[in-house]
C-alpha cells in the first residue's frame, strides 16, 4: 500500500495553487486517508477543507505553518490539532495575515521598479486568497519574463534577488508559544534546511522546555539517511516524528502531493498529544513587537 497520509500541504489560503476544495479533491482521487492543511500564517482554509475533508471521508488535522527567522535562517514551525476559532489566536495570525499583503505589495512594487509590468491586481486574481511568492511568479510566467516559476525564484523572488522582501519578523520560540495559546502541537518543520545537526542540537533544548511536541523527520526529497538520522534525534528528545510534502502546486516543491511515506504513528501520537490538551485553558500569548526589514 501506498502512502495515504500527508501533514503538510497548502492551499490558496497562504500561497498554495488549489482551493482547500481542490486540495482535498486531490488528496481524495489519490487515495489519502489522513490530511493536514498547514498553511503559512493563516487558518483561513481551515472551515472549507474540513468540511469537504467530511464530505470525502478523510481524517483531517487543522494545522498552521507560522513562518520565523533566526539571523539570516527562514525558520518553520507547524502547528497541529488547532483550537484555532479562539479569538486571541486568530487576532494575532491576522497581524501576520496583513504582513504577508504588504509584503506581497512591495515585491510587485520592487519588480515594477525594474521595469517588469505585472500588476497587484491580477496577482490578487490569481491568488484568490491570500497572496505569496508563488502567485507573483505565477504572474511572472503568465507575463512571458520567465518560463516557469522556479526561474521566477531563481530570478526575480527567492531570497537574494532583487525583488525579495524579508518577512515580519518572528522568533521560533514565539511561534512555539503562539501555536500553543490554541492548544496545538508545535513541529519544527524541515529541520535538514537549518544550518546542520549541530545547530539543531544547540536550539533544540530550548524549544522542548517551551513546548515543542516534534520534529519533521519523513519530508519531501529527504533521503532515507536523513529520515533515520531525524528519527534518532526525535527519539533523542522525546519528540513526535512527523512527515508531509510541503505541497503547494505543481513546479514549487518537487514532492507531489501524498509522495512522501509517513507513518501512521505519527498520526496516532499527535491525536494522543492533543487529546491531552482537550479542554485544558491554553497560556496566553503577547505578539511581540514587530522588527521589520525594509
Amino acid at each position: 500500500m501506498g502512502n495515504v497520509i500527508d501533514l503538510h500541504t497548502h492551499s490558496t489560503a497562504s500561497d498554495g495553487i488549489y482551493t482547500p476544495t481542490e486540495l482535498l479533491q486531490q488528496a481524495h482521487t489519490i487515495g489519502l486517508r489522513v490530511l493536514a492543511l498547514t498553511d503559512h500564517d493563516t487558518t483561513n482554509g481551515l472551515d472549507e477543507a474540513s468540511s469537504m475533508a467530511r464530505h470525502l471521508n478523510i481524517d483531517f488535522i487543522p494545522g498552521i505553518e507560522i513562518n520565523t527567522d533566526v539571523g539570516n535562517n527562514e525558520i518553520h514551525v507547524l502547528g497541529y490539532c488547532l483550537e484555532y476559532q479562539r479569538p486571541q489566536f486568530q487576532q494575532v495570525v491576522q497581524v501576520l495575515r496583513d504582513a504577508r499583503t504588504r509584503r506581497g505589495e512591495r515585491m510587485v512594487e520592487l519588480l515594477n521598479e525594474q521595469g517588469i509590468p505585472i500588476s497587484w491586481k491580477r496577482v490578487r486574481q490569481i491568488a484568490q486568497g491570500a497572496v505569496g511568492r508563488p502567485h507573483i511568479a505565477k504572474a511572472l510566467v503568465e507575463a512571458g519574463i520567465v518560463q516557469s516559476i522556479s526561474e521566477a525564484f531563481d530570478r526575480y523572488i527567492g531570497r537574494n534577488c532583487p525583488a525579495y522582501v524579508p518577512r515580519y519578523k518572528l522568533a521560533p520560540i514565539d511561534a512555539l508559544h503562539l501555536i500553543r495559546s490554541a492548544n496545538g502541537l508545535p513541529v519544527l518543520a524541515h529541520p535538514i534546511d537549518l544550518p546542520g545537526i549541530d545547530e539543531l542540537h544547540k536550539w533544540l533544548p530550548e524549544l522542548v522546555k517551551a513546548g515543542l511536541a516534534g520534529l519533521e523527520a519523513y519530508y519531501g526529497p529527504y533521503t532515507e539517511k536523513d529520515e533515520q538520522q531525524l528519527r534518532a534525534i526525535a527519539d533523542q528528545y522525546h519528540l513526535i516524528p512527523t512527515g508531509g510534502t510541503d505541497f503547494h502546486g505543481p513546479g514549487i516543491h518537487p514532492t507531489p502531493l501524498g509522495g512522501r511515506f509517513v507513518p501512521l504513528e505519527a498520526v496516532e501520537r499527535l491525536k494522543e498529544a492533543a487529546a491531552k490538551l482537550k479542554g485544558s485553558e491554553p497560556p496566553a500569548f503577547v505578539l511581540p513587537a514587530p522588527v521589520e526589514e525594509k
